[in-house]
This record gives C-alpha cells, structure tokens and sequence, in this order.
C-alpha cells in the first residue's frame, strides 16, 4: 500500500496562509545617516537660539553650552544602543528591550508626539527666512502657513516615493548648510568679535538662577533630533559601525558651529537686541550687524538660502523619523499594524507618512489665526523629546545589567562598577539631567504640559485597548508571553 495521497476530484485542499514579514530596504550610507541627523540638531540654532536668550539673557552661550554637554552624552547613548540593537525604533526600541513592552510603548509616543512638532515647528519657521525675497512669507500669516503646508505635502509625497530621494535632499542641502555657516562663523569672529565686549554682555546680563534653570532646560531644544539616525537604523548597511560614527560627525560639527554662533551673535547685538527684534531670526540678526555693507548684501539672501534649506532638512527627517518610529511600534505590536504596513512598490511604510503629516497640518493650521502658535510648538517639542531621552539613559543602563551577554559594537567609556556591573557615567549624568531638565518644563511650560499630558493618556488607552484586542499582556513583550504560552502542558 502507497503512503503517498493524491487529492481527487472534488477535495478541498488546505493550505496556510503564510505570514508577511515587512522589511525596508538597506540602502543608507554615512553620508544620509549624518545629514538627516543634522537636519533636525542643526535647524534649531536658528529659533532655540532666540527663545534661549528670552529667559537667560547674557548667559545663552553659557546654558548652550552646558546642554552640549548634555547632548554628547545622549548622542553616546544612542550609539551605543543603536550598534547593540540595530532597529528602527531608538528609544522604544531600547526600552522594549530593557524592561518591557510598556515602556517600549511610553518611550515611542512620547518620541512621536515631538517627531510631529518638529515636523510642524520646522515647516512653519522656513516662510520667515525666505521673506528676504517676498515679504509676504513674513508678514501675512496666511501665506506663510499656507507655504509651510505645501512643503509639508511636498516632502510627505517624496517619502512616500522612497527613502533613496529623500536622503538625497537631505545631504545636498546639508552640505551647503554646513558650508555656510562655517564662513558666517568665520566671518563674525574677524569682524565682530570682542571679547571685552562679549565679558560685558554676558556678565553684565547675568540672569537669575530660576531663570538660569529655566534656559539649560530650553536650550536642550536645540540639541534634540539625535533619534533620527536611530530610527533609520534598519535602512542602514552595516549599522553597528556606520550609526555610531554618523553620531560621532554630528556632534564633533554641532557643537563647534553652535558655539561659534552663540558667540558671535552676542558679539553682534545686546542680549535684550537679541530676545526681541531677533529673537525669531537671530542669524539674520548676525548678518545684519555686520559692519561692511558689501558682505552684509552678500550674507543676507544667502542666510535666507541657508535657513531654508536646512529647515527644510528637519522637516523631511521628521517625516522619515516618525514614519519608521511607526513601522516599528506597529511591527512589535505596541500600536495597530496599520501602521507597519509598507508599499508593495515603494516599499515605504506610506500610510504611517500620510497619517503623521496630516496630524502636522493640523498643528499649523492655528498660524492662520494665532499669534502664539511658534512659542506654543517650541515648548511641546521639548517634552516629547526629553521624557524619549529618559527612557534612552534608564534603558542602556539596564542592559548592561539585565542583558550583559548582548554584543557590544560599540561600547561607551568612562564605566564605574555598581553590583558587579560596569555602568557608564555618561549615561548616568544624562538620566539625572535630562529627568530634571523635563521636569522644569512640566512645571513652567502650562501649554506642553497639558497637551502633552493629553496625549500619553490617549496614546496609553489606544496601547491597552489594542493589546487587550490581541489578548497579549501589556507589560510582557510578545515573544515572552509565545514562549510562556508554549510551554504551558
């Protein structure tokens, strides 16, 4: 008797569906980690600058100076994080693995919430700069939103095309960015710089130490943007080499050309100059000021050129971030797989693009009417960001110690032992100040606190009412809760 079986005529033949797994497509070098990286740390010299200078006054090279020191411990964070757990996610995806799908979760809407702003924030500022060349885009409310929208609508349609001709934006206007401020640099310190001067407006200036906090806190606005390259982690040949080296660029550039324009801009005006009249465009400021007419009517069209450009950068590198900050919530099931879902051709995860930039138009269309919106994103932006960088710290801390056998690609220096384990210091300062840091502008900041508050509520009752709809516990990642599940008699 055969043991082979031939279906006959009339049998229905079973055969199981097989499951998708959705992948994005390795195709990111150095160069688009870098300047997607820098599009977002880079762009928000040109509005943190001023806001700092609103409450710390003569002392925002100072507190600039300090949160620097705060982002090269954060930045070493995520490269060593990123090169361990080569995903898109960053902090969600550190946190997830640390401790558990709850504070994957937490860690990844609050990221998203500040993806959005930034989206927002950078879309809105570009009208301003490019009223050198039609004051419209400066003066009248209604076409600068409407201009900001359409950039936003322009680069959500460039993602969804795919991630190749986005980066290619990305490291062109990068490029002549960088280059420009270099020379603006430069071109201050001959011109502008005194340091008997520059003692006097600081000193002189000094600000209380309420609102000395209070401006460390705001300057770590213009340090954030650091998730970008981790989010783009899985779109990247080699990762575990090219991220951290991509985060050791970025913060080797950031932190000489921010201390070299917060220097010279107090070279050029007064703080008060600086927290009013400039306190939006503090670079054009810096142009303006400038002593020889010639080089002032060069430097004016092209700061408009520069600012532009580079907001431009943050806008799209919010897009590309949120969109793979979903894809990798939605694949581990912390939100709906909605949103890991990718296109059969473009093989970019289209729907979380056109969801997260329709939420970003919807942020700026207050600009038609509201006097307050700019100040309003600024100080969301930060909450979303800090609580992100808190989990970052908590959960590198955490691996050393709950997943020591873990690869280590890149591994931070400077480590103390605590319980037999080796903690990094820098991780452990950037925890202590970032925890601070985020609770100041909870306690200061009443608009993105209670947005902001808003938001986690709603982000935690769609993750509990979807893990519940899946019966997968809320605090167990999916993998354990199989395994559990499998070895159950």
């Amino acid at each position: 008797m055969s043991n082979s079986w031939r279906p006959k005529p009339g049998d229905k033949i079973f055969r199981p569906r097989r499951i998708k797994r959705y992948h994005l497509r390795r195709i990111l070098g150095v160069p688009a980690l870098f300047s997607a990286g820098y599009g977002n740390v880079g762009s928000s010299i040109y509005y943190a600058l001023g806001m700092v200078a609103l409450v710390a006054m003569g002392a925002t090279p100072i507190v600039l100076a300090i949160a620097g020191i705060l982002f090269v411990f954060t930045a070493l964070t995520y490269a060593e994080g990123t090169a361990m757990l080569p995903e898109a996610g960053g902090s969600a995806t550190f946190a997830r693995y640390g401790f558990n799908d709850t504070a994957g979760f937490i860690a990844g809407w609050a990221l998203m919430l500040s993806y959005i702003v930034t989206i927002s924030i950078s879309a809105f500022t570009i009208p301003p700069y490019l009223g050198y060349f039609w004051e419209g885009l400066k003066m009248s409310p209604i076409a600068g939103t409407a201009t900001s929208m359409g950039i936003v609508i322009f680069l959500m349609c460039i993602n969804i095309i795919g991630i190749k001709e986005a980066s290619f934006v990305n490291i062109g206007a990068a490029i002549i960015d960088i280059t420009t401020q270099i020379s603006l640099v430069i071109i201050g310190f001959i011109l502008l710089f005194n340091p008997t001067v520059l003692f006097h407006r600081i000193f002189d200036n000094w600000p209380t130490l309420d609102n000395l906090i209070l401006g460390i806190a705001l300057a770590s606005i213009a340090y954030t943007g650091i998730e970008t390259m981790s989010q783009m982690a899985e779109e990247t040949r080699q990762p575990e080499k090219r991220v951290p080296k991509a985060l050791l660029m970025m913060i080797f550039t950031v932190l000489v050309l921010f201390a070299g324009i917060s220097l010279v801009s107090l070279s050029a005006m007064t703080p008060q100059e600086l927290a009013s009249e400039w306190a939006r465009d503090p670079v054009a400021g810096i142009a303006a000021s400038l002593p020889i007419a010639l080089i002032r009517d060069v430097l004016k069209p092209l700061i408009a050129i520069l600012a532009g450009t580079i907001l431009l950068i943050a806008t799209n590198a919010g897009i590309m971030g949120i969109s793979r900050l979903a894809f990798s919530l939605g694949t581990h099931k912390l939100v709906p797989s909605t949103f890991s879902r990718v296109h059969h051709r473009f093989k970019t995860p289209h729907i979380s693009i056109i969801m997260f930039c329709v939420i970003a138009l919807i942020i700026l269309s207050p600009g038609f009417f509201a006097a307050n919106v700019f100040e309003n994103m600024g100080a969301l932006y930060a909450f979303g960001s800090l609580l992100a960088f808190m989990f970052a710290h908590a959960s590198i801390l955490r691996l050393r110690t709950k997943k020591p056998e873990l690869p280590h690609p890149f591994r931070i220096g400077w480590n103390v032992k605590i319980g037999g384990y080796e903690l990094p210091v820098t991780a452990i300062l950037g925890l202590v100040a970032t925890t601070i840091i985020w609770i100041i502008i909870f306690i200061t900041q009443p608009y993105s606190r209670w947005v902001g508050i808003a938001w986690m509520v709603i982000g935690l009752i769609i993750y509990y009412l979807y893990r519940r709809k899946q019966h997968i516990p809320l605090t167990h990642t999916e993998k354990e809760w199989r395994d559990s599940i499998s070895q159950q008699p």
